[in-house]
């Protein structure tokens, strides 16, 4: 961790209700929380490394001795699933794709895009429980809605953690609050409607996002602005027959130049001239990241 980050923070955002918020959110250190029961906890998301999953579980223990029975993985993203080996016998739940996409993409991940990290001797450990459009967990006598969001967005297997009687929603990795959004692996267009139709309707008090602090609904709208100024360069950048690294090269981020990981430009531009034109700009991810690390004139930085 950068030594001027600071530990992570613990936020009871409602009662027994944790976010476990680690500074500063940028590539890799992600959000997690998890809600406290009589008998048992029931975790959103791991970490992305053995040290930061193994605080996460010490921090858990200083709020309850109960064991931690359910993790639920928001994504497939290794930031939010590289630590689940950690948890032990706790069944894993998390929608269909995310399991196929966690065996398929494997760990860790391939040298030379990021700075080099500790990851610790972590082991994939899937979903051991899938569902294909929603589920409801119970803790106590308060319920956890799981539910797909119904097309791809983040990635196309993101889930939305929903506590009814708490209105508090976890939203993964489909808001970033004071980070760039990350679209490589999903759908700029398609986020778009999720955030706007799905996410927008639920009456959440506090929203977790995947990094960043806790929030409101108002950070919608700013993630939304966002996703249209994307597509809008990706139009630009189509109609004047220009790839999508030089049309990030070109581009004016603007009001978003000081979010973290501005670089996510490119890859999010490579997603958008693929949803814009998919026969012509089929993706390649390979080829995506390493247009992130020449925008970024190097490995991009990272502090998990």
């Amino acid at each position: 961790m950068s030594a001027g980050f600071g530990p992570a923070e613990l936020v009871e955002v409602a009662d027994q209700v944790f976010a476990y918020i680690q500074p500063d959110g940028s590539w890799w250190i992600n959000n997690t929380g998890f809600v406290v029961g009589g008998k048992a906890v029931i975790s959103v998301d791991a970490c992305s490394t053995r040290a930061r999953t193994a605080a996460y579980l010490e921090r858990i223990a200083t709020v309850s001795r109960a064991p931690v029975t359910t993790l639920i993985n928001t994504h497939h993203h290794g930031d939010h699933t590289f630590g689940n080996y950690l948890f032990g016998t706790a069944t894993i739940v998390a929608h269909e794709n995310c399991r196929a996409s966690l065996l398929q993409a494997g760990l860790p991940p391939r040298p030379g895009v990021w700075d080099p990290v500790d990851w610790g001797d972590i082991e994939l450990a899937p979903p051991t429980l899938t569902f294909t459009d929603r589920v409801t967990l119970w803790s106590d006598d308060d319920p956890i809605e799981v539910s797909h969001v119904g097309r791809p967005a983040h990635t196309d297997n993101d889930s939305l953690v929903w506590l009814p009687r708490q209105q508090v929603l976890f939203c993964g990795d489909l808001l970033f609050n004071g980070g760039t959004p990350f679209l490589l692996m999903g759908s700029v267009s398609g986020a778009i409607g999720v955030l706007t139709d799905v996410v927008a309707a639920y009456p959440a008090v506090v929203i977790v996002p995947g990094h960043g602090a806790p929030c409101t609904s108002s950070l919608i709208d700013t993630v939304v602005g966002y996703l249209r100024f994307v597509l809008s360069v990706a139009r630009q950048g189509l109609d004047a027959g220009v790839g999508p690294l030089d049309a990030a090269r070109q581009t004016d981020l603007g009001q978003y130049a000081e979010w973290l990981d501005a670089e996510r430009i490119v890859g999010n531009l490579h997603r958008a001239y693929c949803d814009l034109d998919p026969a012509g700009h089929p993706l390649d991810i390979a080829a995506a990241l390493g247009d992130m690390v020449a925008y970024n004139g190097g490995p991009l930085a990272c502090y998990a």
